[in-house]
C-alpha cells in the first residue's frame, strides 16, 4: 500500500477509535430510524437495508481497532454477514429458514457490540461524553438485540404477537422496534402483544433487562461522579 495510501488509513482508523461511541450512535440510529423518512419498503430492502448495515459496520468498527480481545476473531466473519444477509435478501429471502439464520446473526453481532460498549462502561472512574454516549449506545443496541429476538420467534411461529405487520420485511422490523422500544422502556401500549408462551416470556424478559440496565446504568453514573467528587475534594 503506498505510503499516502497508509497515512489515510491510519487517520481515518485513529478517528473511528476517537469518536467510536458517538460514530456508533450516529449508525444505531439511522438504522432503527430510518423508516421515518423512507416509505417505499422496495428500495429499503434491496438498497436502503444493506447500505445501512455498511454504514453501521463501518462507524461499529472503531470498538474493536485499538483492542486485542478475543472477540476481534469474530469481526471480519461476522461484520460480512451483516452486510451479506440483506444483500441476499431478494435473492434467497424465500428460502425456508433464511430468516431465522438471518435473526441468529444479527442477535450475535449486535451482543458482541454490546458486549464491547458495556466493558467499557463500567471501565473509567469518571463522567465523560464517552461514557453517555455509550450508555445510549448500550440501550439502543439491546432494543436491536430483541427486534431480532422477535424476529427469530415470528419466523418460528408467525402469529407469536398480536398486530404485527408480516407483509413484508421493512413492516415488521418497524413494528418490532416500536414494540421493543415501549417495552425496554415500560410504556407498553399494548397495541402490539405476545400470544404464545415463548412470546409472552420473552417479552417478560425484555421488561425486565431494560429495568435492569436502567438501574444498572443509575448506579454506574452514580458511583463515578461519587468518584469524581471524592476526587476533586
Amino acid at each position: 500500500m503506498p505510503e499516502s495510501n497508509q497515512s489515510t488509513f491510519r487517520v481515518f482508523s485513529n478517528f473511528l477509535v476517537k469518536r467510536k461511541y458517538e460514530l456508533l450512535l450516529l449508525g444505531l440510529v439511522q438504522h432503527l430510524f430510518v423508516g421515518i423518512f423512507v416509505l417505499d419498503f422496495d428500495f429499503y430492502v434491496r438498497t436502503l437495508w444493506p447500505v445501512n448495515m455498511v454504514i453501521l459496520a463501518v462507524l461499529a468498527s472503531g470498538l474493536f481497532l485499538d483492542t486485542k480481545h478475543w472477540v476481534n476473531r469474530l469481526k471480519i466473519p461476522l461484520f460480512a454477514s451483516v452486510i451479506l444477509f440483506p444483500i441476499g435478501l431478494p435473492f434467497f429471502g424465500e428460502i425456508p429458514g433464511y430468516f431465522i439464520a438471518l435473526s441468529v446473526t444479527y442477535i450475535l453481532f449486535y451482543l458482541v457490540l454490546f458486549i464491547q460498549v458495556f466493558r467499557y462502561m463500567i471501565r473509567p472512574s469518571y463522567i465523560n461524553i464517552d461514557l453517555i454516549t455509550s450508555a445510549i449506545c448500550g440501550f439502543l443496541l439491546l432494543v436491536e438485540i430483541f427486534v431480532f429476538v422477535a424476529y427469530f420467534l415470528i419466523h418460528l411461529e408467525p402469529q407469536s404477537f398480536a398486530n404485527v405487520d408480516l407483509t413484508n420485511p421493512p413492516s415488521t422490523y418497524t413494528d418490532l422496534v416500536y414494540y421493543c422500544s415501549i417495552t425496554l422502556t415500560t410504556i407498553g401500549y399494548g397495541d402490539i402483544s405476545p400470544i404464545t408462551h415463548q412470546a409472552k416470556l420473552i417479552t417478560s424478559f425484555f421488561g425486565i433487562t431494560g429495568q435492569f440496565y436502567q438501574v444498572l446504568l443509575v448506579g454506574v453514573l452514580i458511583s463515578k461522579f461519587t468518584n469524581r467528587s471524592g476526587s476533586d475534594g
